[in-house]
């Protein structure tokens, strides 16, 4: 499973506050991987939405082409007798 937006940001806070704590990085250094975190995180929603919709119109796009290839050899069948 992917890892969403949210998670990622989560997990890039968390290492931040525990350097940020143990003195490993100063404030602007803390404050700056903060803002750049929020910023990443939101392309990467982004990005997120985009896939799950084009997932979305794949799988609803094959299964109208399903339902028309089924109503035209209904139609087929219906018409020319089908498998006589």
């Amino acid at each position: 499973m992917k890892q969403t937006a949210v998670e990622w940001y989560a997990e890039r806070l968390y290492d931040l506050e525990m350097a940020y704590n143990q003195g490993v990085i100063k404030t602007n250094t803390y404050i700056k991987g903060k803002r750049e975190a929020v910023e990443q995180a939101k392309e990467m929603e982004k990005e997120q939405i985009i896939e799950f919709a084009k997932e979305v119109f794949i799988c609803r796009y094959n299964g109208i082409q399903e339902r028309l290839s089924n109503i035209a050899n209904d139609i087929y069948n219906e018409t020319y007798g089908g498998n006589k």
